[in-house]
C-alpha cells in the first residue's frame, strides 16, 4: 500500500502539472480525491493492515492528500489571478469617453401654473403659505366655525385617518395656521396653494385629489371692492389684459357675504367667450 500511495502522489502530481484551465483542474480533483477518487480507493484497503502499520500508512495517506491540496489550491489561485487579470483587460472603461446624455423632464402643466399664480401673488406683496396635507379635525373644520354638526360637512366626505386626523378637504386650515403664528398681528397677506382631499370617484371632471389656491389678507378698510380688485388685476395677468370679471352673489354655509367670480376669455381666432367659474368670499 505505501508504494500504491507515492505511486499515486508522483502520479497526481505529473498530471496536475499539464492543466491548462479550471475544469480541467477540477476534474482531477475528482479524479484522485473525490469519494469514488483513487486516494479514497487505497484507504479503503486499510481495513486489512496490521495495527502496527495502520498508522504509519495513515500518516503517509496524509501527506499525499495535502500534497495535491497544496498543488489543487495553487492551480486554483493562480487560474482564478489570471480570470480577473483577462476580465479586467476586457472590460476597461474609457475614462475619457463622454457621459450618455439624460432627457430632462419638462415641468408639469399644474405645477407650472400654480408657480405663475404664485408669482402673480408675490408681485402684489402676498407671501406664500404652506401647512400639513394630514390635519386636525379642529384645523379643517371647527376652527373655520364648521362643528361636528354643521350643514357644510354634509358638502364633503372625507378621509378619516383617526377620530381626529383626517386628510386636508380644502387649504383653509392653512388660514388658520396663519393667523395663530401671527398672534393677531396685522396686515395679513398669503395664498395657501396645495392638495386637498376628498371622497369622489375618478372622471372627467373629478378626482379624490386636486390642488387649491386660497388667499387671505386682514387689515383695516378691506372691502369687497379690494377682493374684486385684486381679482381683476390677477385674472388679466394670467389670462390676458383683455379679460373681465363678474362677481355674482351666492350662498356657501361657512361664510358670508359669498359670491362667484365668473371669468371671460377669448382664445385667438374665437368668436364668442368662454367662462370660468370660481367662489370668493370676504
Amino acid at each position: 500500500m505505501r508504494e500504491r500511495l507515492e505511486q499515486l502522489k508522483v502520479e497526481a502530481l505529473e498530471e496536475l502539472q499539464s492543466v491548462t484551465d479550471a475544469k480541467h483542474l477540477d476534474e482531477l480533483r475528482v479524479k484522485y480525491q473525490g469519494k469514488k477518487g483513487k486516494l479514497t480507493e487505497i484507504l479503503r484497503g486499510m481495513g486489512g493492515l496490521s495495527a502496527e502499520e495502520r498508522p504509519v500508512i495513515g500518516q503517509l495517506a496524509n501527506e499525499v492528500r495535502d500534497a495535491i491540496d497544496a498543488a489543487v489550491t495553487e492551480l486554483s489561485e493562480r487560474f482564478e489571478r489570471e480570470e480577473t487579470e483577462r476580465r479586467l483587460a476586457s472590460e476597461t472603461i474609457d475614462v475619457t469617453l463622454p457621459g450618455r446624455k439624460l432627457p430632462r423632464g419638462a415641468v408639469h402643466p399644474l405645477t407650472r401654473v400654480i408657480e405663475e399664480i404664485e408669482q402673480i401673488f408675490i408681485g402684489m406683496g402676498y407671501q406664500i403659505a404652506e401647512g400639513p396635507e394630514v390635519e386636525t379635525d379642529y384645523h379643517n373644520f371647527e376652527a373655520l366655525n364648521l362643528p361636528k354638526d354643521h350643514p357644510a360637512r354634509d358638502m364633503q366626505d372625507s378621509f378619516y385617518i383617526t377620530e381626529d386626523l383626517l386628510m386636508r378637504t380644502q387649504t383653509s386650515p392653512v388660514q388658520v395656521r396663519t393667523m395663530e403664528s401671527m398672534n393677531g398681528e396685522v396686515p395679513v397677506k398669503v395664498i395657501c396653494p396645495g392638495k386637498v382631499y376628498r371622497r369622489d370617484d375618478d372622471d372627467a371632471t373629478h378626482s379624490f385629489q386636486f390642488n387649491q389656491i386660497e388667499g387671505l389678507v386682514i387689515g383695516k378698510n378691506i372691502r369687497m371692492s379690494d377682493l374684486k380688485g385684486t381679482l381683476q388685476h390677477f385674472m388679466r395677468e394670467l389670462f390676458g389684459s383683455e379679460t373681465e370679471i363678474r362677481m355674482r352673489p351666492s350662498f356657501f354655509p361657512f361664510t358670508e357675504p359669498s359670491a362667484e367670480v365668473d371669468v371671460t376669455y377669448k382664445k385667438k381666432g374665437a368668436t364668442e367667450a368662454g367662462s370660468r367659474t370660481g367662489n370668493e368670499r370676504l
